[in-house]
């Protein structure tokens, strides 16, 4: 069951937790490291591309579980959808959302439900062997 719930739950998770822990900054533009590349520039890695990342890093692994044909696919591409509108919805009527680190989070979610679905009928299809 607990392999049932989708990983992209865990940036909404994170990005409602950072909204509550500076009520004047926006949270997303802080530095969480910097580092001086080969070139001598300064490179600095907000957190709000850190949570694109993290994001993206666990799109990875929900396409690997979405190519499982069991039954518990059904209920991980469902949870997936609701992960899905609970985005869409946050984007749409949170104004902290309404910003473009939230919207790639969301687009990364919808990517999630498409390709979920996509990789799930192809894996299924292989499935069928007929007389």
């Amino acid at each position: 069951m607990l392999a049932s719930v989708p990983l992209l739950v865990i940036p909404l998770i994170l990005f409602n937790l950072g909204l509550g822990a500076f009520s004047d900054l926006d949270p997303w533009q802080q530095p969480l490291l910097s580092f001086v590349m080969v070139q001598g520039n300064l490179f600095t890695l907000d957190r709000g591309t850190a949570l694109v990342v993290l994001a993206l890093v666990l799109l990875f692994f929900e396409l690997l579980k979405s190519t499982r044909t069991s039954n518990a696919s059904v209920l991980d591409h469902l949870l997936s959808i609701f992960v899905f509108v609970a985005f869409l919805l946050e984007f749409l009527l949170v104004p902290a959302a309404g910003q473009g680190m939230f919207l790639v989070l969301t687009v990364i979610a919808l990517v999630d439900v498409l390709a979920g679905f996509t990789v799930s009928l192809r894996a299924a299809g292989r499935d069928v062997h007929f007389g």
